[in-house]
């Protein structure tokens, strides 16, 4: 999935404004003015579609995290993100909107996936670790879909 796809489906899921979607940003130091914001909200086929580059998306998701679930703790140190990945998102998610394992895995259900709850650790654990699994696009693209209908019932 590209960067567009997830910021348009996120914004549609919580029920965000471009003016709240640009607060989340500026909240993490990340300045994106209103004009630029439909760019990256267009469809893939629209003619003035502009990729959305990773820190924009990384900068939206922590800042969803810093307004829902407030700073980080003073003494506690920031785990080293890395590169952004389908794991990263689903987990920033997790993290952001106080999803439980069972809300993750019924999430999933209503989005048409059904997991396991060993299946599911796995998508958060190291990717060093031997039972690491890669979040796939479909997999992530029905978490989104689960996640619309969850928090909108649409």
């Amino acid at each position: 999935m590209i960067n567009n796809d997830i910021l348009r489906r996120l914004r549609f899921a919580l029920n965000l404004s471009d003016l709240q979607v640009l607060e989340l940003l500026r909240s993490v130091g990340h300045n994106l003015s209103l004009h630029a914001l439909p760019f990256y909200l267009a469809r893939e086929d629209a003619p003035d579609m502009v990729l959305c580059p990773d820190e924009t998306l990384r900068a939206f998701l922590d800042g969803l995290i810093l307004v829902r679930r407030g700073p980080r703790d003073p003494g506690s140190s920031a785990a080293p993100e890395g590169p952004m990945s389908n794991n990263l998102i689903l987990r920033k998610l997790k993290i952001a909107l106080d999803l439980k394992d069972a809300d993750m895995l019924a999430i999933l259900k209503l989005g048409g996936m059904e997991l396991s709850s060993s299946e599911l650790a796995a998508l958060f654990r190291a990717r060093s670790h031997r039972h690491y699994r890669p979040c796939g696009d479909q997999l992530l693209r029905n978490f989104l879909g689960g996640l619309t209908l969850y928090r909108r019932g649409v």
